[in-house]
């Protein structure tokens, strides 16, 4: 039974909408699916209804975005079947306001040096809690500015040390709370927390501490951008602290990196098992 617990939605910075990603599980026969927009829960209520209509069952999940302040980087945290959500809602609209005043400074910086339209971006924008640089991207590349989402464009607007826009970039961990903090909270939710790509952000060293101290419940050991041997590598350190592994496609449609597609990377079966009985009490 396949379990993609890793996909996003135009509520963040995926290209399709909740019905289409519902329908594409189904073509896929995904069985499970968990839509983890970033910072947002919105999704919840109108996927449990689509899914049951197609023989796909959604687990409620968000992707949380956080700091790891020890080592001055950013991770990612996702948090599944929390079963008082309404205790996420003030991080969710915390890091959804941040994300989006960096996301009107970010527009703004690349309007003074592109002759394109406000309007332009917030077309791609307009379902989501934020402006995304993929949706700055894709209004660039209707007016010709580029032929590629990523790539020397992006790289001349986004680079964090000499780019366009470096001086927002840099602020973008301003308004991110500290791991710990997202891990705590997520608990006292009654949700399952587990790192997100631990290879994107190279976060080995703090998915290792937080298990030493029972700080969090799991890590995503299955992604598109993790190697077999970093897969294996989670997978032991998991197998020693006894944590929860995960795996899914992170799709973004047509803002991902790469060609992707809805369940080709899965959970296997006992870990989806683990996190469907996993029950936590809520504080």
């Amino acid at each position: 039974m396949k379990a993609d617990l890793h996909c996003h939605t135009t509520i963040s910075d995926g290209s399709l909408g909740i019905s289409d990603i519902i329908r594409q599980a189904d073509r896929n026969d995904v069985r499970y699916l968990a839509i983890t927009d970033h910072d947002s829960l919105a999704s919840l209520s109108r996927s449990s209804v689509l899914g049951k209509r197609f023989n796909v069952n959604v687990i409620p999940a968000v992707e949380f975005s956080a700091f790891d302040t020890a080592r001055g980087k950013k991770v990612h945290i996702i948090c599944y079947n929390p079963q008082k959500p309404d205790r996420l809602e003030g991080l969710c609209q915390r890091n959804s306001e941040g994300r989006m005043k960096l996301g009107k400074s970010l527009a703004m910086k690349v309007l003074e040096n592109f002759p394109i339209t406000l309007e332009s971006i917030l077309r791609y924008s307009a379902g989501s809690k934020a402006i995304y640089k993929c949706h700055i991207m894709h209004a660039l590349m209707d007016y010709g500015y580029t032929t590629e989402l990523y790539g020397s464009v992006y790289d001349e607007i986004f680079d964090a040390e000499d780019g366009i826009c470096a001086e927002q970039v840099r602020q973008e961990a301003d308004f991110y709370p500290d791991v710990r903090f997202v891990t705590t909270l997520i608990k006292a939710s009654g949700g399952i927390s587990i790192m997100a790509h631990p290879k994107v952000y190279d976060s080995v060293d703090l998915l290792e501490e937080l298990a030493a101290e029972g700080a969090i419940d799991g890590a995503e050991a299955y992604h598109p951008g993790a190697s077999k041997g970093f897969s294996n590598q989670i997978l032991q350190l998991a197998e020693h602290y006894n944590l929860i592994t995960t795996g899914g496609s992170d799709f973004h449609g047509f803002y991902n990196h790469y060609a992707i597609q809805i369940g080709s990377v899965f959970t296997d079966e006992e870990q989806l098992s683990k996190i469907l009985n996993h029950k936590i009490k809520a504080d």
